[in-house]
């Protein structure tokens, strides 16, 4: 099975990470998983500003800043990863992604904020269940 592990870096995703390899009779080592982080795109007054190699570096800093820990609870578990980055916003990213590279599900974490808490904050979760047409485990 071809699974997308969506990750930001927080304890949620901490958490989704150790539900999954906790529970290897639903999605043990045996997948391709490619995790993937979406980093905020640099706004674009500061592009203006900004030589492109500096915008890549703040990219790949940022991501790996997101993978290290990963690459290591990866290695653990003997789990063969491939790790991806995108910068602009995180819903359309992760869903277009999953479209893309027709993965056949996409797994994240979730932070579990109330309906109000979403409707302020906006969801990353709700944006990916809105826009992906493959199946989505969310693990809060």
């Amino acid at each position: 099975m071809k699974i997308l592990l969506a990750v930001d870096g927080s304890h949620v995703t901490k958490r989704m990470l150790s539900y999954i390899a906790a529970h290897d009779e639903l999605l043990g080592p045996g997948h391709d998983y490619t995790v993937l982080t979406v980093i905020p795109a640099v706004p674009g007054y500061a592009v203006e500003f900004l030589a492109p190699k500096t915008i890549d570096g703040h990219y790949a800093d940022e991501s790996e800043r997101v993978f290290h820990p990963i690459r290591a609870f990866a290695g653990q578990r003997g789990w063969q990863v491939r790790l991806v980055y995108e910068s602009g916003q995180a819903a359309e990213a992760i869903a277009s992604m999953a479209e893309r590279e027709h993965f056949d599900l996409v797994v994240m974490g979730t932070h579990g904020h109330s309906s109000l808490g979403s409707v302020v904050l906006g969801s990353v979760s709700t944006g990916v269940l809105a826009r992906c047409k493959i199946p989505v485990l969310l693990i809060r």
